[in-house]
């Protein structure tokens, strides 16, 4: 398994519109691509968004980070949309879990 993490804060002058189309259409694609496993993005009060992606492989990543339609968005969001992101990659995370059991 590979894990990526994008935090980032978009500009407060941004074209909300537009970067919502970018964004649905990066949820189709990347959805259809072999590898993918799955995506989950949370908003922090102050603002900072985190998305988590899950990957079969981190070859499986790569392809999508060097998407050529991706890349067209990924400069977009550069001069556009973002303030700032960071992003986080690792190979085989440490995963725990826990259920409760049912009563």
């Amino acid at each position: 398994m590979y894990m990526t993490v994008f935090r980032n804060r978009k500009r407060a002058d941004m074209d909300v519109p537009a970067y919502q189309a970018d964004n649905a259409r990066m949820e189709e694609l990347v959805a259809a691509l072999p590898g993918f496993i799955s995506i989950k993005g949370f908003v922090a009060e102050d603002g900072e968004v985190v998305a988590i992606s899950l990957w079969e492989s981190e070859e499986a990543a790569k392809a999508w980070a060097n998407h050529p339609e991706h890349l067209r968005v990924q400069a977009r969001g550069r001069s556009d949309y973002y303030e700032s992101y960071t992003v986080f990659s690792c190979t085989d995370p440490r995963v725990r879990s826990y259920e409760r059991p049912l009563a």
